[in-house]
């Protein structure tokens, strides 16, 4: 079964191209017949018009972006959202403040890791000897052109 769209003004003629034709043509009236190809037996008809359409077409776009719109503020997915979602600014100080501190935290706990492995270092004996003879170099010429 197919189905066949036929869409035909009533209003066969136009006249001039003014402002006041436009929106008179607004208001013309079409008729949208959807048909069976096969047996040519009309399934649906509807009566249009230009602004019916156009006013349809608008409120189903208003439509899905409320509802976008909604979605994304009333549900989580706001925090995939880059920028949005993070709380508000206290939160974001209180936020950053615990970063600088854990930071800190961190690298004293380097610092003290490292001081520990190098006193274990000294009292196992493990200690690197420090080369203190001292290099003779060549002084370089100094060659003036």
């Amino acid at each position: 079964m197919k189905v066949v769209l036929y869409f035909s003004p009533e209003i066969f003629y136009m006249e001039n191209l003014d402002a006041t034709n436009r929106l008179k043509r607004l208001r013309n009236n079409y008729r949208l017949v959807v048909m069976n190809e096969d047996s040519y037996e009309e399934v649906v008809r509807f009566k249009l018009s230009r602004l019916s359409v156009y006013i349809a077409m608008s409120s189903l776009f208003i439509i899905m972006v409320a509802l976008t719109a909604s979605l994304i503020i009333f549900t989580p997915l706001k925090y995939y959202l880059p920028g949005v979602g993070y709380g508000n600014v206290k939160q974001i100080k209180e936020y950053r403040k615990l970063k600088l501190r854990t930071d800190s935290m961190e690298q004293a706990l380097q610092q003290q890791q490292r001081y520990f492995q190098d006193l274990e270092k000294v009292l196992k004996g493990n200690v690197a000897k420090l080369d203190t003879n001292k290099l003779n170099t060549p002084k370089l010429e100094n060659i003036d052109d």
